[in-house]
């Protein structure tokens, strides 16, 4: 076909081309160490890798055209997604140790593919493929010589499509967190959906959103401590965890008491979701005086904080390419 565009990403693997056509031959798979989910959405096919599967990743569809086992494997578009054409991954030994994979995109788009492929479709595009040639790297040799590192743009799609927390009723699969109810006058819950194959525990959720909150909230955190000693309340330090008071394999139950209120915090962890509850109870007047400054606050704070979490705990991490190393073929 007369193609209007070209898209090649390759890298150089210092390992025989059996070992780097082994992770190839596990694409799309449930034990798949190669392509770089949950970062980005999971490449599924409705009968796995065979020519004539039906699938893709996200939004993006295409089906299997031609399969050579641990050699190559290529994808025809489906046409509703405005693009003719396929790409395809293809292994080359280049000598007994040493072998290029490359990612080879070939097609003409149509419609409005023709304004979002060069303006977000082909970053996005590369950035995943980097991420998956830095795993076959990993994976195959052991070690990464540079990570690739997602550009300011690509970022900046990433947290413009990515799910936002929505407010709900306090779930009531969150029974540790009903286990208070009788001593709450607030209380608020937000969740937010997570993607498929993000199997985190309640605990590294935890972690994840108070251990590294967003620069702005530690901003806010540093100006309340500031003025803590004239609220009669405590300091918190930035980065650090509250108390863990309970928890079971979906939910922790965080949080902590002083002479001016009570505090709980939730995290419940189920299939596909994650959300986080906050009760608050008064115990006298400057509770309430300092609970009620704090509230018009509260709802961004933890939006911000578990988007950030789910950021950290969905990104490319070598201990994410290990669990799948050990993970039978």
């Amino acid at each position: 076909m007369e193609a209007a565009m070209r898209n090649i990403q390759r890298r150089d693997i210092e390992a025989p081309a059996a070992a780097v056509g082994a992770l190839l031959d596990r694409l799309a798979s449930d034990a798949d160490p190669l392509w770089p989910a949950p970062a980005w959405p999971p490449i599924r096919f409705d009968r796995g890798l065979a020519v004539g599967s039906v699938g893709g990743h996200g939004p993006i569809r295409y089906s299997v055209a031609e399969y050579v086992p641990g050699r190559r494997v290529r994808f025809v578009f489906d046409p509703s997604i405005g693009l003719d054409g396929y790409h395809e991954l293809i292994i080359e030994p280049l000598d007994e140790r040493r072998t290029r994979l490359t990612h080879d995109l070939v097609g003409r788009p149509r419609g409005t593919m023709r304004l979002v492929w060069p303006l977000a479709v082909r970053w996005m595009h590369e950035a995943l493929l980097q991420d998956l040639l830095d795993n076959a790297e990993l994976i195959a040799t052991g070690r990464l010589r540079e990570k690739a590192l997602w550009s300011r743009w690509v970022r900046f799609m990433r947290a413009r499509m990515s799910p936002k927390p929505q407010g709900v009723p306090l779930p009531e699969t969150a029974v540790l967190a009903a286990t208070e109810l009788s001593m709450v006058d607030f209380l608020d819950a937000w969740r937010l959906p997570v993607p498929p194959g993000v199997r985190h525990s309640p605990q590294a959720w935890h972690e994840a959103m108070f251990r590294n909150p967003p620069g702005w909230v530690t901003s806010l955190m540093r100006l309340r401590n500031r003025l803590a000693p004239a609220m009669g309340v405590r300091r918190i330090r930035p980065g650090n965890t509250f108390r863990i008071l309970a928890s079971n394999d979906t939910e922790l139950l965080a949080g902590g008491d002083n002479a001016d209120f009570t505090l709980r915090i939730s995290m419940l962890v189920e299939p596909g979701a994650v959300t986080c509850s906050t009760l608050t109870r008064a115990r006298r007047g400057r509770g309430r005086a300092y609970l009620a400054l704090i509230r018009p606050f509260h709802a961004r704070v933890v939006r911000a904080m578990l988007r950030r979490a789910a950021r950290t705990l969905t990104a490319r991490t070598p201990e994410a390419v290990a669990q799948h190393l050990s993970t039978p073929a």
